[in-house]
Order: C-alpha cells, then sequence, then structure tokens
C-alpha cells in the first residue's frame, strides 16, 4: 500500500509535517481508541475474518500442491511454482499486515517496539510486492502457453519459472528499502508524551518520499495492470479469432474464458486501486480527516487484504482439476479408499486452460 501506508499504519505523515498535523493524523489511524469508540471491537473483527478465511485458503492450495503425486511429492509444474509463490507471498502479506492493522484500530499507541515498527512494514511491502509481480508472471504464462503453444515447452520449463520465483522476490526485497529505512518509533509528543507511535521519517527530504511513493505506483499497480490486461486480452484474442473449434462446447468455453479474464483484471484493479488513490491524495494533496475519510481508509485496508483472500479462489479452486486434486488429497487424510494410481489426478493449474488449444500445454 505503499505497503507502510496501506498495511499497516495507514501513515500519510512526512516528518516535516507540523506535530499537530502529526497527531491528528495518529488519530486518523487510531481514531477513537481512547473514547472506546465502535470501530475498536468491529474492525478487528472484520479484519479478523478477512484473516482467517485468507489463512484456510492459502494454506490449502499449498497443502494441495504439495500432496498431489503418489510418495507425497508435490507437483512441479511451472504454473504451480508460480501459484505456490503465489499463496506463499499472500499468506505472508496477511500475517505481516492484518494482526498489526487490527491492533492499530483498536489500542492507542503502537505496542510492537522499534524493531516490529521498521521491519513488519517492510516485509509487508515485499510480500505485497510478490503477490502482484507474481501474478504478473502467471499472466506473462498465460499468453506464452496459450498465443505461443509450440515454442511454450522450452520457455515454460521449471528452472525458467524458479528463476522467475527468485527474480520477484529479489526485486521486491529491493524496492521494499526505502521502508526499512525511513520507518522508525517516535514518542515525547506533546499531546501523547507516554505514547509510541509508529511514523515514517524522511528527515524533510519530501521530494524523495513523493518519488518513491510515485514509484510504487507505477511498479506495484499501473505497469502491472497493463501487462496484466495486455496478456489477457492477447489470451481472448486468440481463443476466439485463431482457434477454429467452434462447438458448442468450445462456445461455452470460451465465454468462461472471458468472464475469467475479467474477474482476474477487475479483482486486481478494485482491491489496489483505493489504496494508491489515499496513497497519491495524501502526499500531493490535502487528504481530509473526518469520519468519510476515515471509512474509505477501512475500506481500503479491506480490499487490499481480501485480494490475497481472492487470489486461492481464482488461481486455484476455480479449477476443476484443483477441486478433484483437493478432494483426493482430502480423501487420503481421512482415510477413505485413495484413488488407484493411474487415476490420480496430475494438476496442471492452467489458469484459462479450458478449450483444446490450452489444455495441451
Amino acid at each position: 500500500m505503499e505497503k507502510a501506508s496501506l498495511s499497516l499504519m495507514t501513515n500519510t505523515t512526512s516528518s516535516n509535517i507540523d506535530p499537530k498535523v502529526k497527531q491528528t493524523n495518529a488519530s486518523s489511524c487510531l481514531p477513537d481508541s481512547s473514547r472506546g469508540g465502535p470501530e475498536t471491537v468491529i474492525v478487528p473483527v472484520l479484519f479478523g475474518l478477512i484473516f482467517l478465511l485468507g489463512m484456510v485458503g492459502n494454506t490449502l492450495v499449498l497443502v494441495v500442491l504439495g500432496r498431489l503425486r503418489p510418495g507425497r511429492r508435490p507437483s512441479r509444474s511451472a504454473t504451480n511454482i508460480f501459484i505456490l509463490n503465489l499463496s506463499i507471498a499472500d499468506f505472508s502479506f496477511l500475517i505481516f499486515c492484518v494482526p498489526f492493522q487490527a491492533t492499530i484500530y483498536s489500542l492507542p499507541e503502537w505496542v510492537f517496539g522499534a524493531f516490529f515498527c521498521k521491519w513488519v512494514h517492510y516485509l509487508a511491502m515485499a510480500t505485497m510486492l510478490v503477490s502482484i509481480f507474481t501474478l504478473v508472471a502467471m499472466s506473462v504464462d498465460r499468453y506464452i502457453a496459450v498465443v505461443h503453444a509450440k515454442r511454450s515447452l522450452c520457455i515454460r520449463s521449471k528452472r525458467n519459472a524458479t528463476m522467475g520465483v527468485a527474480v520477484i522476490w529479489v526485486l521486491s526485497l529491493l524496492f521494499a528499502i526505502p521502508v526499512a529505512q525511513h520507518q522508525a518509533l517516535v514518542s515525547g509528543h506533546f499531546q501523547a508524551p507516554n505514547s509510541s507511535f509508529c511514523w515514517e521519517q524522511w528527515a524533510g527530504n519530501s521530494v524523495a518520499k513523493q518519488i518513491y511513493k510515485v514509484t510504487i505506483l507505477v511498479v506495484g499497480y499501473l505497469l502491472p495492470l497493463m501487462l496484466i490486461t495486455c496478456c489477457y486480452a492477447k489470451v481472448l484474442y486468440h481463443l476466439h479469432k485463431k482457434v477454429k473449434n467452434i462447438s458448442r462446447t468450445s462456445v461455452r468455453s470460451k465465454r468462461k474464458t472471458a468472464q475469467t479474464v475479467l474477474l482476474v483484471v477487475a479483482v486486481f484493479l478494485i482491491s489496489w486501486l483505493p489504496h494508491h488513490i489515499i496513497t497519491m491524495w495524501a502526499e500531493f494533496g490535502h487528504f481530509p480527516l473526518n469520519n468519510i475519510s476515515f471509512t474509505f481508509r477501512i475500506i481500503s485496508h479491506c480490499l487490499a487484504y481480501g485480494n490475497s483472500c481472492i487470489n486461492p479462489i481464482i488461481y486455484a479452486f476455480l479449477s476443476e482439476n484443483f477441486r478433484k486434486a483437493c478432494r483426493q488429497v482430502f480423501s487420503c487424510k481421512l482415510l477413505l479408499p485413495p484413488a488407484p494410481a493411474q487415476k490420480l489426478v496430475r494438476i496442471r493449474m492452467e489458469n484459462f486452460s479450458t478449450t483444446h488449444s490450452t489444455t495441451n500445454v
């Protein structure tokens, strides 16, 4: 969100802002904790539900993909590698964001110390970027698999997928470094001398802060949105214009593919838009501090966290093969008779592989 902003403190302050404004902004993060407002209960409960849903969904994906083959060996297709990485990133993002953010709304100060103030925000930003970059990689993977099917086997190798995941993590950790550098524990405020707050401290360098926030907007939202949209648009064009199979089944499959693509793009667009609106508004304008803006902040949190809950549904549970594999895995865990080895599902997780041209990738 910038993660420091969205994910945790919703921090719109900078070090050169008047302390009174800083305290107001802190109050906007913890608006009524001292007065025991309803949000001190409602918001943590709401975040708790999102957290539980995201943990369950991503854990199921990790368990199923890790126990697909006889002998409990994980399936290592290129697409599965990306989906495993997406689930790990979303799982980590929820852990580093939701519990800490819930305490922000229910407690009057930051109670986790200087180390967590710095590194929780850093890891939250990094895992957010890993999740987004992985979604981009998966869209490129689908584009290659469908549009360049003949060359896809050599391009979409396990080795290349693993290297892609490594590059994603390195870039994300590098982009998040300024968060670790400029997030600090501040205490001794004249209105709350005995309280500590986790704030961004840019040492008066507002230009550098603005450049960083715009960079995150471009790298973490606008560019990924453009790439995801372009890749899936190419996939749809190929399926509807190039594939000659016009059977009724093919028509239904293409329609389902189009619906799934629109869902993917819409979810990404809506999930992250409010956060970036708040970030840019606070940085380049005057973000109001009132009940409406406070509600908008909560909505931005819920949508961003919800993205990590919806990803497992879109990229895993909408796949019929994944659902079969899920039933297979948990039937074994419940000590039910396992399916014959020759009939074990080899899940491919190729999103949108609903026509003959894509299932043979």
